[in-house]
């Protein structure tokens, strides 16, 4: 078996630390290998991996132990849960490591990928591309079976050149982005709305068509202002919700 170690984490001083470190660290339990241990390192060695204080870590665990994800042990340490499931909505507050953590934990099926004209509701984010490289993907519940979503990738030529699949089989977009093909990225826009089952995701969802599902889009732009990404995911209605925490500077 082997040991879990956390993913590193650039933190964002505009954003609370604790918030930054419990998503960091939640996307890493949730993107573990099979295989990995359950036994988490002690806080103190969490505290120094991330660079923050013990009292920091604490507030952050305590997050985690609050949605279901981990468990606290006097004496004996804190643990993942090995069926913990997303059940608590998230609170987003702009960091990237949130979008990562959302994405994390699911079984994922890459259904189609290549090379494709720019659709024309994406013209306008590539607007020096004829053809992007598109990935169409199907997340399933990794305890159930279940599909919870279906997504859809355009992905700048040059950056796609770097993807490996097996890479986007195990992690969300976001993380292949920025920790595998190594996109220094500035920032991402999020929009969440409500629409309709078409006849495509009433099938891949197994959902009756026009049912209500939640329809994501996400921009991810590099430090160069450059659209690298347009991430278009349906989610299931019944399965998903999100919390947005507006905090004062």
């Amino acid at each position: 078996m082997t040991a879990f170690a956390p993913d590193s984490l650039v933190l964002n001083r505009k954003l609370p630390l604790w918030y930054q470190v419990s998503q960091s660290l939640r996307a890493s339990i949730l993107g573990r290998a099979p295989d990995a241990s359950l036994r988490l390192p002690t806080e103190e060695q969490l505290a120094a991996h991330y660079g923050v204080s013990v009292l920091t870590m604490r507030q952050a665990l305590k997050e985690l132990e609050a949605e279901g994800l981990i468990s606290r042990h006097r004496r004996r340490g804190t643990f993942i849960e090995p069926g913990a499931r997303r059940s608590t909505p998230r609170r987003l507050l702009g960091s990237i490591d949130a979008i990562v953590a959302q994405q994390s934990g699911e079984l994922t099926t890459i259904l189609d990928h290549g090379e494709a004209k720019v659709p024309g509701e994406l013209a306008e984010y590539f607007p020096d591309l004829a053809e992007v490289v598109t990935y169409k993907r199907l997340r399933r519940d990794g305890e159930s079976g279940e599909p919870t979503n279906w997504a859809e990738n355009a992905v700048r030529p040059e950056v796609a050149a770097g993807i490996d699949l097996a890479d986007l089989e195990r992690w969300p977009m976001t993380k292949v982005l920025r920790d595998a093909v190594g996109v220094r990225i500035s920032r991402i826009t999020d929009t969440v709305e409500a629409r309709l089952a078409d006849p495509e995701t009433a099938e891949l969802l197994q959902v009756p068509l026009l049912s209500p599902i939640l329809h994501y889009t996400g921009v991810t732009y590099d430090e160069g202002g450059r659209v690298v990404d347009v991430a278009r995911i349906r989610y299931r209605g019944d399965r998903f919700s999100f919390t947005v925490t507006v905090e004062a500077d």
